[in-house]
């Protein structure tokens, strides 16, 4: 399988996630499902049966974690000397051409994307049309609202 490239910041979230899974979650589950067994008839336990599906939801997303961490090529933009291009992991601001308005995003993996935290996704349209250029240049890119043209005013790596 090939690499999947993250973030350091969203590789610490991953395992941090992961820790709390292990140590948190999977233990709580089994004390609610030893619990559950010490009611009796499990043929008629709705906690046993509730616990038992947590369970599976934990265990379900310990591998996943692991799984992203296991392909995951962790990029730290600090480290990045792009020499002013945009790259993985790069902040970069930008001004809508068209509309005038002003936006900063974080180009990161698609796990760690997320519009709210201005963080998007590597495979995204906008993305996409940013990488290997400069500040300074112009973008056209092609969204599912429409065409929009951008100027790249900064590129950072935080």
């Amino acid at each position: 399988m090939s690499k999947v490239p993250i973030t350091l910041r969203g590789a610490e979230l991953l395992k941090a996630e992961l820790q709390r899974l292990k140590s948190i979650e999977r233990p709580a589950v089994i004390a609610a499902i030893a619990e559950a067994r010490s009611h009796g008839d499990l043929s008629e336990n709705a906690e046993y049966d509730a616990a038992k599906e947590r369970q599976g939801f934990v265990e379900g997303r310990i591998a996943e974690v692991e799984g992203k961490l296991g392909n995951a090529q962790i990029i730290d933009p600090q480290s990045l000397d792009a020499d002013g291009r945009v790259v993985f992991g790069a902040t970069v601001e930008l001004e809508n051409t068209d509309a005038g308005q002003t936006v900063t995003y974080q180009i990161v993996g698609d796990d760690e994307a997320d519009i709210k935290q201005s963080k998007i996704s590597i495979n995204s349209p906008v993305a996409r049309a940013l990488i290997s250029k400069f500040e300074g240049d112009v973008v056209e890119v092609q969204t599912p609202g429409g065409r929009r043209e951008y100027e790249i005013l900064d590129v950072r790596y935080e």
